[in-house]
């Protein structure tokens, strides 16, 4: 049974029980918040090792929301899922943009929203193939869920970590994007090798110089350049 606590933030009562009667089915904890104003009070009090959160919410958005989860230092790598009726693609980059893990349109399949929930929670703790990899000044450390670029520590979603961690472990070799979604995100869904592309991009962005290091092959993935 797993105990980790989950946090959902929908202003629909009806969904967010449809949505907290399938997570504990699947034997997780799980609180409802029905505004920003709930959720951000409940976060402060107790940080859930997950939350799900519609963006449109009635007192704040869940813009607001997601951006303290990334900004305060006890929940910066809490993950988030949005589950939402705007489905555009210009939602789902925002969405990422913002720091979500993952993103989900309603209406959904409370089973694929399950399976994406273990997912994420099974790669916050990757794999320790190597407790600390570095190439040239770009540093990662599994142990402590670390990223430095020279001196300067990078903040990363859990998202955002692994998918470094499998470029750098495998420098020199293309990974696909479809590896990719498989390795990271734990599923494979056809339409969805964007969100590889709009986390790459993402990532490149907060790793400033060291940025160079992906490297972009055309029609196939990214891999890290070697040295």
């Amino acid at each position: 049974m797993a105990h980790e606590s989950i946090l959902v933030v929908e202003d629909d009562k009806d969904i967010a029980e449809l949505i907290a009667y399938n997570l504990k089915t699947a034997g997780f904890q799980t609180s409802i918040a029905l505004d920003g104003t709930s959720a951000l009070k409940s976060i402060k009090e107790n940080p859930p090792h997950l939350v799900v959160l519609d963006l449109m919410l009635p007192d704040m958005d869940g813009i607001e929301v997601c951006k303290y989860l990334r900004f305060n230092e006890p929940t910066k790598n809490v993950p988030i899922v949005i589950v939402t009726a705007k489905g555009e693609e210009i939602d789902r980059v925002v969405g990422f943009e913002l720091g979500a893990d993952d993103y989900i349109v309603k209406p959904f399949s409370p089973r694929e929203l399950i399976l994406r929930v273990k997912a994420i929670l099974r790669r916050l703790k990757p794999p320790i193939e190597e407790k600390v990899i570095r190439i040239e000044g770009l540093t990662l450390d599994v142990e402590r869920h670390l990223v430095k670029a020279g001196d300067e520590e990078i903040r990363l979603t859990a998202t955002e970590f692994k998918l470094l961690w499998e470029l750098m472990k495998n420098q020199g070799r293309v990974q696909t994007r479809e590896a990719l979604l498989n390795k990271v995100w734990g599923y494979t869904f056809e339409g969805y090798e964007r969100t590889v592309d709009t986390h790459i991009r993402r990532l490149r962005k907060k790793l400033g110089e060291s940025s160079e290091l992906i490297e972009t092959v055309r029609g196939i993935g990214y891999k890290i350049r070697e040295i």
